[in-house]
């Protein structure tokens, strides 16, 4: 079985040979000077970045999940961060691909960018065909881009930002439009299946007491699927309509009941098990979700 690689942008730089700051947020390349080797196959990754790809002349095919999407020259697709996936380029003599971080878009597009452009954490992004008219409005976009790209500017991530907005925009009016990530989330979704499957295996330790690695934080969750806690919050909420925090409160709460009427635990030692530094801290937790405190509830007042 192989491998899958956790791949940041600064891995990418270092897998290319390509000098790269300590933080990249946001770069545009060209796929031809990046894989001079023709045919090419990549390892397989699990990206914490978007990327957009337009193929001018070029032919490949990409893997997200268990999906394999085939794409061929005049065409476009993104694939955004979470995903285990990999391409194969048959050809690649002129293709452009930005890469960029959930950081770069909540601090240069919008703080709330997912509302905006919902289809940003779409499970399944197939490529799209474009006509030549389409083709020359994205390629014009991608070189003003590059331009920007290249030079040092202090107003240069606004500008990245601002252009990508407009690309943002073409993508929504041609291809997404009328996209709704909770209906998708409800027949497929990926991120969230495995968010779910982290949330009962960190239960199942409290439960078995092999709790002490497990966090019920934001954060603990999302270095488990490598994903930044803002981003996993966005595709969580957009696709169960609940927040991350929701979702860990009312698991949380739920497995405090338990423990309260079918254990002898006193509410200081479950609020242990379950993570809170101080039993005031559980009490108040349980207050606000019940109206009761902890010993209330369990004596049934």
């Amino acid at each position: 079985m192989e491998v899958i690689v956790h791949h940041k942008i600064s891995d990418l730089y270092k897998t290319l040979g390509l000098p790269y700051a300590q933080e990249i947020d946001f770069t545009i390349l060209s796929i031809p000077d990046i894989h001079p080797e023709i045919p090419f196959k990549s390892p397989i990754l699990q990206a914490d970045y978007f990327s957009f790809i337009l193929t001018k002349d070029g032919s490949g095919v990409y893997s997200l999940d268990d999906n394999k999407f085939p794409f061929d020259s005049h065409s476009f697709y993104f694939t955004n961060p979470g995903h285990i996936k990999s391409y194969e380029l048959y050809e690649s003599k002129q293709a452009l691909i930005i890469t960029l971080s959930d950081k770069f878009l909540q601090e240069n597009i919008h703080v709330e960018i997912y509302e905006e452009f919902p289809f940003l954490l779409a499970e399944k992004s197939p490529p799209y065909q474009l006509s030549a008219s389409e083709f020359e409005e994205f390629e014009i976009l991608y070189k003003q881009i590059l331009k920007e790209f290249d030079k040092n500017s202090p107003y240069k991530d606004k500008i990245l930002g601002n252009l990508f907005t407009v690309l943002l925009i073409k993508v929504k009016e041609k291809f997404w439009s009328t996209y709704n990530p909770i209906e998708e989330g409800n027949r497929d979704s990926q991120i969230v299946k495995s968010f779910k499957k982290q949330l009962e295996k960190a239960f199942k330790s409290i439960l078995n007491d092999n709790s002490s690695e497990v966090k019920l934080q934001a954060q603990y969750f999302a270095e488990k699927l490598n994903l930044h806690p803002n981003y996993l919050n966005s595709v969580i909420k957009s696709k169960t309509g609940r927040t991350l925090n929701d979702w860990i409160s009312k698991r949380t709460l739920s497995l405090a009941k338990s423990l309260l009427l079918n254990t002898s635990l006193s509410s200081k030692e479950i609020a242990y098990k379950l993570g809170f530094s101080e039993s005031t801290h559980f009490g108040r937790f349980f207050k606000k979700h019940t109206n009761s405190s902890p010993n209330a509830f369990r004596k049934g007042v």
